[in-house]
């Protein structure tokens, strides 16, 4: 019987917010001053301060991209992927968290399938996946229309669905949910870490960390800390 260990990414498995990172890159790549991408994030900035719901501000963002090109943004995405992790470098930290890095390396050395789940989509999860030996990573699916983005998404990788996710990536798998692990950072990730029964809170989200220490789960201590948009 397979065994899964699940992982959502943003300051969970890497330290960064993928998609806003990936999104400054973009805009840089395609010419824009810094200005563009100010407007644009503080406008999903404004919104998430009035209260709007985190699923709201991931398709907010999807809508960013309405008319890009499917293959345009894959291939973005490894050069931003590539830049990340030598800017992270520089910095003198790194892109990866490493004490989630370790876990999941431990995870493969006994045979575990990684799952990658995450709000975030293909051009950020794709390359991340592949540098952790992922089996597989579900992210927000934009809707294509003839090899470009339309805008809307199917449904954003946001709390409930990533725990749904999970469970039908473990019957799918014919893994046994009570013996697979999940690894979150953030109180939307509750579902992901409910659905399994080896959860483990990574970081210091205060809402989280409450829950897991009421509910005796795991916990992994990081150096991250975790930002705003």
């Amino acid at each position: 019987m397979s065994t899964l260990a699940f992982a959502d990414v943003d300051e969970t498995l890497i330290s960064v917010k993928s998609m806003f990172r990936f999104l400054r890159f973009h805009l840089r790549e395609r010419g824009e001053p810094d200005g563009t991408y100010d407007r644009l994030v503080g406008e999903l900035r404004t919104a998430a301060r009035r209260g709007a719901p985190r699923s709201e501000i991931n398709r907010g963002y999807y809508r960013l991209y309405a008319g890009e090109e499917v293959l345009t943004l894959t291939a973005a995405g490894l050069r931003w992927f590539a830049y990340e992790q030598e800017e992270q470098q520089r910095q003198g930290s790194g892109l990866f968290i490493p004490e989630v890095e370790r876990a999941l390396a431990g995870h493969r050395a006994t045979g575990d399938e990684l799952v990658l789940v995450s709000g975030s989509f293909f051009a950020c999860l794709d390359p991340v996946a592949t540098h952790v030996g992922a089996t597989a990573a579900f992210g927000t699916r934009p809707l294509q229309r003839r090899g470009r983005l339309t805008g809307e998404v199917l449904f954003p990788m946001i709390g409930p669905a990533k725990g749904r996710v999970a469970r039908v990536t473990a019957a799918l798998r014919g893994a046994d949910p009570a013996h697979c692990t999940a690894y979150g950072d953030h109180i939307t990730d509750l579902a992901l870490l409910e659905a399994v029964g080896r959860p483990v809170a990574v970081g210091q989200d205060p809402e989280l960390v409450a829950h897991a220490d009421r509910a005796g789960w795991q916990r992994l201590a990081t150096q991250q800390t975790a930002t705003a948009i």
